[in-house]
């Protein structure tokens, strides 16, 4: 296989390459209950990130960036939060770096909530001092309700802090880091649809919120499915063309 992670790659390699885009995945470190590393968000990010780029032409993958917002995660030990304004920062100087070297198709792959205010904010700053640039974000969760069936997860549709979606990519992705032994969670009631601002002891007594008992490898292996499936013919166009959306006049009647 191909390697496409910028860390294990020599300059001849890089320049041989001919990169068009990049893949920036961004996490967190913070506890992840007792069965899920502190690493959990950046390590399945980056996971994904690989996979994703061993399947296109000219795409390569940033070391993962384990620092975000997580100050809302300081409820156990050990959480290393940076502000939302360093996140900023970083991924606008990352964008930067990016662009200096001629590579200005970017997709920003998240696996923390609180980086997503940030993450977003840097983006459109970098757009907006380069309109050349094509820059996208997504968290990967957000596919699932799209690409997987209802009836995949079992309590609070899979959702939560290490529950039972991200346990079952954990147990997918790396099962070596894992201990379900000691893997337990609360479901909070939240709004659907407000936004509500929590720190993370309000919503639950242990490092974990959801149903992560019910993760299972199977579960893993859809998700990540999943992922891809959606995430490969989207870079395929990204990394050829980048953003290019032809607005149409509205039709005359």
């Amino acid at each position: 296989m191909k390697r496409v992670q910028l860390e294990e790659l020599t300059t001849k390699e890089f320049e041989a390459a001919g990169f068009k885009a990049a893949i920036v995945p961004i996490g967190s470190c913070e506890s992840h209950g007792d069965h899920m590393p502190f690493g959990t968000d950046a390590i399945a990010s980056h996971a994904l990130a690989v996979r994703i780029a061993e399947q296109l032409e000219q795409t390569v993958v940033l070391p993962p960036n384990y620092l975000g917002m997580s100050g809302h995660y300081r409820h156990k030990p050990m959480c290393v939060t940076v502000s939302a304004d360093t996140h900023i920062r970083i991924i606008r100087d990352v964008l930067e770096s990016l662009h200096h070297w001629g590579i200005e198709r970017v997709l920003l792959l998240n696996g923390h909530d609180g980086n997503i205010p940030s993450a977003e904010i840097g983006a459109r700053d970098i757009k907006i001092a380069h309109p050349e640039m094509s820059i996208a974000a997504i968290d990967w969760w957000v596919i699932l309700n799209q690409m997987l069936p209802k009836d995949t997860f079992e309590v609070w549709s899979g959702w939560g802090h290490a529950g039972e979606v991200e346990t079952s990519l954990g147990l997918t992705l790396f099962p070596e880091l894992m201990n379900m032994a000691e893997a337990r969670g609360q479901v909070p009631t939240v709004d659907p649809f407000v936004k509500e601002i929590w720190l993370f002891e309000e919503i639950t007594a242990y490092g974990a919120s959801g149903a992560p008992r019910r993760g299972t490898v199977e579960k893993g292996e859809k998700i990540v499915a999943a992922v891809l499936d959606y995430m490969i013919p989207y870079m395929q166009r990204f990394e050829q063309r980048g953003l290019v959306y032809d607005p149409q006049d509205e039709p005359i009647r």
